[in-house]
């Protein structure tokens, strides 16, 4: 039977808590809490029909990553009677799902209330093989919705949560029909390595190196990795398994296109040079000196996103990965859905569940991919640090399946960039961190509960992450004073992050004129303003003051009027543009009291 007090079930708890708190505020409803883990139901006039329900909703969860479904809070309406409670029992619910389910599965059922009101709380865990309900409907959870299986999706799953590996199984080729060129930049990769092991392997034989990489069988047929990887199609007429277009602009006509078939060992490297080979970089100094080169699609990114495509996307039915290619978009759709119990949600902290693994471990050896299942954790890590914006993916059961991982292009966050290649190393390479740093730059504040499905983690992890980010090395955040005492305080950016991002915090930018408005303002006050005042005024850095008092100066509308030319000292008052005070026109106080009398 599941443990109800598990470490996973307090984190899970937390996640359901979290959002009925939100609930009762008023802040949001029931139905737009919910997530790919989260489900609230109310109970049916009838226990039976309950029952089935909740049977149901299990059966979803189970099929994907797992989930907390609660009973007693209803998915309609905000506030306190959103809370409804239930007087189901937690052994009744129990039973009736292992009763209703085939195989028959057990789940962890828990009580808890809120408000005086009784709630029942049912984790589910991912299931290790997969299930339905005795009626024989088989279901995953997709977002927010349980969405009915095909069979050719519920055999995948099965293959999959029995670990069978295709392309681990023989095929029909042999190391005779290998392309000699394939070979080659298989051994080229080897070497290219600079790591002993990889060394080693490049002095094998053909044959030796096939057989150490498990890709030739005992009975000397190849396995499917070793066809896919190395083999060209048995026949002119196969599908292609990689195309590429490039557009000028995201909808207009390609200008080039390029197809590959197997071997897929080539066809990647082709293509990703055919991609890098229309990538443009701009150098950037940042404020310590330090030169970078920001690319519109990084590399590191693009070279994860593919190699994915190739190896996790479902293959076998020889559907061909799809590459759009403009300024504005790159997008890479594989076949086949993300891999069970992998979600749009929970990709950046799932362990490494690959579909193929025999095949995903020579392209780790080869070193084509990342080990340990941080691929998609590279993808947004890299376009943070070139000051775009995170890796959209999304995932469509439709006509077999598919995943569309999309990075955007366009003008790069140059201060962005800047800024992170500045950060403490451990900083700099946590995607957690960056994530925040790219959500502070388009809001002024966040919190625990706010972060937490960016970084995709617990809240109470997220607030670990945003401590550190306020006390450790990179000290780049502070609570605000008005949250400093709650458990989950309000961060924004200290003053000296704000100035080294500058404009490129959305909040932090400022039009001409209301520059202008603040500084003459000053000088009108004190009759003089320096760099150094400039700097607490707009929370920028000594190059940004620089800047905007040259532009009024280069306007006329401030002077130098200190000895001294260069440093803090320099001092600058009225130009002879400096705008006017209008003249206020006002009454005498006796003037206006007599006014007063007569009007009485």
């Amino acid at each position: 039977m599941t443990d109800c007090h598990t470490p996973q079930r307090t984190v899970k708890a937390q996640h359901w808590s979290d959002a009925v708190a939100q609930i009762v505020k008023g802040r949001t409803s029931g139905g737009k809490a919910e997530h790919t883990g989260l489900d609230f139901k109310t109970q049916k006039p009838d226990d039976k029909a309950s029952y089935q329900d909740l049977t149901d909703a299990v059966v979803c969860f189970v099929n994907a990553a797992g989930g907390t479904i609660v009973v007693g809070v209803s998915d309609q309406g905000t506030g306190p009677s959103a809370i409804v409670g239930t007087t189901l029992a937690v052994d009744a619910i129990r039973l009736a799902v292992y009763e209703r389910t085939e195989p028959a599965l057990t789940v962890c059922v828990s009580e808890s209330s809120y408000e005086g009101l009784r709630l029942v709380v049912i984790d589910v865990p991912e299931g290790a093989v997969v299930h339905s309900t005795t009626k024989g409907h088989f279901s995953r959870r997709v977002g927010t919705q349980c969405l009915p299986m095909r069979p050719a999706e519920v055999a995948r799953l099965e293959e999959e949560r029995a670990h069978r590996d295709w392309s681990a199984d023989p095929s029909d080729r042999t190391p005779a029909e290998v392309s000699e060129r394939a070979m080659v930049v298989m051994y080229d990769l080897l070497r290219g390595s600079g790591r002993n092991t990889q060394a080693r392997l490049a002095r094998l034989t053909q044959l030796e190196l096939l057989s150490e990489l498990g890709l030739l069988r005992d009975d000397g047929r190849l396995t499917h990795a070793g066809d896919l990887l190395l083999c060209p199609p048995t026949s002119g007429g196969a599908p292609d398994l990689l195309v590429y277009q490039y557009r000028l602009t995201r909808s207009g006509e390609a200008i080039a296109v390029r197809r590959w078939q197997q071997p897929l060992i080539t066809a990647h490297r082709e293509a990703l040079e055919t991609i890098q080979a229309r990538l443009s970089t701009i150098p950037i100094t940042t404020r310590s000196g330090q030169q970078i080169l920001v690319e519109d699609f990084p590399r590191e990114a693009i070279r994860e996103a593919l190699t994915n495509a190739l190896v996790h996307g479902d293959l076998r039915d020889h559907r061909t990965v799809q590459i759009e290619h403009s300024p504005e978009l790159l997008s890479l759709m594989s076949p086949g859905p993300l891999v069970a119990g992998v979600t749009p949600e929970n990709l950046l902290t799932h362990g490494s569940r690959p579909r193929f693994v025999s095949l995903a471990r020579i392209m780790t050896t080869l070193t084509l991919t990342e080990t340990l299942g941080q691929g998609f954790d590279r993808m947004f890590r890299e376009m943070v640090r070139s000051g775009r914006s995170v890796p959209n993916v999304t995932e469509s059961l439709e006509n077999g399946g598919s995943t569309l991982v999309e990075f955007v292009g366009g003008p790069a966050n140059l201060r962005l960039a800047g800024f992170v290649a500045e950060l403490p190393e451990s900083e700099r390479d946590d995607t957690d961190a960056l994530l925040i740093t790219h959500m502070l730059c388009e809001r002024r504040t966040v919190n625990a509960a706010l972060v937490a499905p960016v970084i995709q983690r617990p809240p109470t992890q997220a607030q670990d992450v945003l401590r550190r980010l306020a006390m450790g090395d990179a000290a780049m955040l502070e609570s605000t004073p008005g949250t400093t005492g709650r458990t989950h305080p309000n961060y924004r950016f200290r003053s000296h992050a704000l100035a080294a991002l500058g404009p490129s915090v959305a909040y932090n930018r400022r039009t001409t004129s209301e520059t202008d408005k603040k500084i003459i303002g000053h000088v009108r006050e004190y009759e003089w303003v320096n760099s150094a005042t400039i700097q607490r005024i707009f929370d920028v850095d000594v190059y940004q003051a620089r800047d905007i008092l040259r532009d009024l100066v280069g306007r006329e509308i401030l002077i130098r009027i200190s000895e001294q030319t260069r440093g803090t000292a320099v001092k600058y008052g009225e130009g002879p543009r400096f705008p006017k005070a209008e003249a206020r026109h006002r009454k005498p106080l006796i003037e206006s009291a007599i006014d007063a009398l007569f009007e009485s």
